[in-house]
């Protein structure tokens, strides 16, 4: 089973049940906040690998959904800088086991890549469940 390093966004619902469907597979979850991490543009963008760089975002960061930034009209280096001074606007979770990166949740990949053991459920568990509201996932829990 995998060690895994999951930077999350404290309090998010869906990063919650990631964790848990990873830990229910046997993998060891180190959980760690993406929010107050010290990201540069070099130590990010290995994580998004060759996604293209709208899919780096998190649609549901609200610069995103407020139409103030388009990641389909930006650069690499222009997202990683956003990135860096804005950490709500990556897409999440990121993880790590050993030298290999990836972002965002997708379960079918996740399971090819260090198994799900079964655990492949029908909900999303990307897209934010507060992405409806006026300003949602703003501020992480308390």
């Amino acid at each position: 089973m995998a060690s895994i390093m999951f930077y999350e966004k404290p309090g998010c619902v869906n990063n919650t049940r990631q964790k848990v469907l990873l830990a229910a597979a046997g993998h060891s979850v180190w959980a760690k906040s993406l929010l107050i991490e010290k990201w540069t543009p070099l130590r990010l963008r290995p994580f998004f690998g060759d996604l293209p760089v709208p899919q780096w975002f998190n649609p549901s960061a609200p610069r995103i959904k407020s139409g103030e930034l388009n990641p389909a009209r930006m650069s690499e280096d222009e997202a990683l800088l956003q990135m860096v001074n804005d950490p709500l606007l990556i897409r999440r979770p990121l993880m790590q086991v050993d030298d290999e990166c990836r972002a965002g949740f997708d379960q079918t990949e996740v399971d090819r890549w260090i198994g799900l053991q079964s655990g492949l459920t029908t909900q999303d568990l990307e897209t934010c469940p507060k992405s409806h509201l006026e300003q949602p996932c703003l501020e992480p829990a308390t």
